[in-house]
């Protein structure tokens, strides 16, 4: 009888919570050993997934620090001697709204630092493992905002239109070498995000809530497990022709 084969490995950034939690438990679903990365705790999300038989470890990591990512993935490496998939979740939003004038410099450059920086570097050390193990599959997860504009949020569109492109550019670069890279661009969708938006400000934030359902198609938040499977299938084999695609997940907002 032969042995088994390994598991496949996926790293998770910005998993302790929202998309980014919802993808690595339909990863441990799927059977993959998991790595979570997050500036917060993760063990939680951890726990979960090993109720699914899978092997997985947390850590607190600052994507916005490109030397923190290299250790992490470093870590995955040295501990699983592979790595098939990465979805990148870490992000923030814009925490100053306003016209692109007014925007102080501290906020673009945090922004962009966590949502676009981060992105990069993530990217840049799982291709390297990637490569070192013969090939797998990244996904970066933007936004609607990363393929249409919105009003006061000039830092995050800013970022979230570097994530596709960043994405482009590397599946161009890897796609005869064993390595797609695509793009997840979901809508709206329920998160503790929002959540805390509505606590913070009922009645504002259920208002802004009614606008921004107003504008999608679907009139719905998408649920977290909603990205989730999208990110489960382009990084399965289904998906082996796919690489350099920006997928909307986002009840029709960016076909109108």
């Amino acid at each position: 009888m032969s042995p088994a084969a390994p598991r496949r490995v996926a790293v998770l950034t910005g998993g302790a919570s929202g998309i980014g939690r919802a993808c690595a438990l339909a990863f441990a679903a799927q059977g993959h050993d998991l790595a979570i990365a997050d500036r917060d705790d993760a063990e939680e999300v951890a726990g979960l997934a090993r109720e699914h038989g899978v092997e997985a470890f947390a850590s607190r990591v600052d994507v916005s620090d490109g030397v923190a990512v290299e250790r992490f993935i470093a870590a995955v490496w040295e501990r699983f001697g592979r790595l098939d998939c990465g979805v990148n979740a870490a992000g923030i939003q814009q925490l100053e709204l306003g016209p692109t004038a007014e925007v102080s410099d501290e906020v673009w450059e945090q922004t962009i630092g966590v949502n676009l920086d981060g992105i990069f570097y993530a990217t840049k050390h799982e291709i390297r493992a990637m490569l070192r193990g013969g090939g797998g599959a990244v996904v970066n997860v933007a936004s609607q905002f990363g393929l249409v504009a919105g009003a006061h949020l000039p830092a995050y569109v800013a970022a979230k239109h570097g994530v596709v492109g960043l994405s482009k550019a590397a599946a161009l670069d890897y796609a005869t070498s064993g390595v797609r890279v695509n793009v997840l661009c979901p809508g709206g969708t329920d998160t503790p995000l929002v959540e805390k938006m509505l606590g913070a400000d009922p009645v504002g934030g259920q208002r802004h809530l009614e606008e921004a359902l107003a504008l999608h198609p679907m009139r719905r938040l998408a649920e977290p497990q909603e990205i989730a499977a999208a990110a489960v299938w382009l990084c399965s084999e289904q998906a082996s022709n796919v690489t350099g695609v920006a997928l909307p997940v986002d009840g029709g907002y960016v076909a109108q």
